[in-house]
């Protein structure tokens, strides 16, 4: 008998679905019990499903920190002194919030006591109310008092736009949801919009940003990768996130060594090269000597014809001559050939510059360099790369493989 007076039928009735036994009055019906916990196991496509997931949200979260710790020290900046002076340190905010903002302001005072007695502000600087403060919260205070801000931002609407598209990405990362790829990237377009709007972006790094934009996991944990900013497991994956266009078009100074140099000479016109030359740029390309017993070497490894590498090599020498061949200042466009083991292909732009970028590409023993793993480094020594390294430890990758371009071109010998 149940608690509710309701007789319990016997644990070896009928099977479950089986309507043909009638249920007598007053009996309630209970179905067979699953087995507990049948559900729990997870397997190979779930966790993936789960590490995807978490890789998007953490990626998101890093971009709306930035986000709400810039507009937080731009709120402080001008509305400080304005109320500060009158209502004091601790009051600013609550005086800044107005009538209309008393119940989230007052919210965010109850957290920070209850930080306070549980020994959750781990740093003095945060134990002010304006920390406590969410993105939206900040929004309405940027919104209530924009006469103060409008000297210093722009564009009003634009910035309300950027942190609308925000928004849903905020929602779904506080309450751990899943994030699609396409509301991530969103997310990120619009953070770096609004970085930039309160001028913390991408505008305050040198002119790599034209070509690969310097993002907000960069800035953060660039330091544990060196100067490495993006993998690709071969040419093709490389050219559909960096185009030729991009790696190429504004460079002032071009810097290739590796065999044949197919990725420029094949990918990028000749016309083009002629127009870049023109615009200022300096180019100074090595090529494997195509008479080399090294070129030979390469060929049995490869398992091509005799003679095919070396032909395609001399091919795009003599294309690149002729680009030379249209140029006013012929010297600014240096072509050499060498007779080393070729060890990578490196083309680095601007490697004399604050926005350095480079290429790098390792010979395999049996994959062309179309299907070779490629790096792509940033160059200048940014900042980032150097906090927590002492003055004497190293710059990185890209410095590296441009020291060693320097080592090969000295050595090397001119084409007529």
């Amino acid at each position: 008998m149940s608690s509710g007076g309701l007789e319990l039928p016997p644990g070896d009735g009928s099977p479950e679905g089986d309507s043909s036994t009638d249920t007598p009055p007053g009996v309630m019906s209970l179905t067979r019990p699953r087995e507990i916990g049948a559900e729990l196991d997870w397997g190979a496509e779930a966790w993936d499903e789960v590490r995807t997931r978490a890789r998007r949200a953490g990626r998101a979260y890093i971009w709306l920190n930035l986000v709400e710790q810039r507009l937080r020290a731009v709120v402080a900046a001008v509305l400080r002194p304005v109320y500060e002076p009158v209502h004091g340190d601790e009051e600013w905010v609550v005086a800044a919030a107005g009538p209309a903002g008393q119940e989230w302001v007052q919210r965010a005072v109850a957290v920070r006591e209850v930080s306070r007695r549980k020994g959750y502000l781990l740093d003095p600087a945060d134990d002010n109310v304006l920390s406590f403060l969410t993105l939206p919260q900040l929004r309405e205070l940027l919104v209530q008092h924009w006469p103060c801000f409008e000297p210093y931002l722009d564009d009003r609407r634009e910035l309300e736009l950027a942190l609308d598209e925000l928004e849903v990405t905020r929602n779904v990362v506080s309450r751990n949801r899943a994030l699609s790829e396409n509301v991530l990237a969103q997310a990120e377009r619009a953070s770096a919009r609004l970085l930039d709007i309160l001028g913390g972006g991408a505008g305050t790094h040198a002119r790599s940003g034209d070509r690969l934009p310097v993002d907000a996991v960069e800035d953060l944990v660039g330091d544990r990768f060196a100067d490495v900013v993006g993998v690709h497991p071969d040419r093709v994956r490389l050219q559909r996130q960096l185009p030729v266009e991009d790696l190429f078009g504004s460079a002032r100074r071009l810097d290739a060594v590796g065999i044949g140099l197919n990725l420029l000479v094949q990918n990028y016109s000749g016309r083009r090269l002629v127009r870049l030359a023109e615009s200022g740029c300096r180019a100074r390309l090595l090529f494997l000597n195509p008479a080399s017993s090294a070129v030979r070497r390469r060929e049995r490894e490869l398992g091509i014809k005799k003679g095919e590498m070396s032909r395609s090599v001399e091919m795009n020498i003599m294309h690149m001559r002729r680009v030379r061949d249209r140029l006013r200042d012929t010297a600014a466009f240096e072509i050499r050939v060498f007779d080393e083991t070729p060890r990578f292909t490196a083309y680095l732009v601007n490697g004399d510059g604050a926005d350095g970028l480079a290429v790098v590409q390792s010979y395999l023993r049996k994959a062309r360099g179309m299907e070779s793993p490629v790096l792509v480094l940033r160059g200048g020594g940014r900042d980032v790369l150097r906090q927590g390294r002492g003055a004497d430890e190293d710059g990185g990758l890209f410095e590296t493989y441009r020291e060693e371009f320097e080592g090969v071109w000295a050595d090397s010998r001119s084409v007529s």
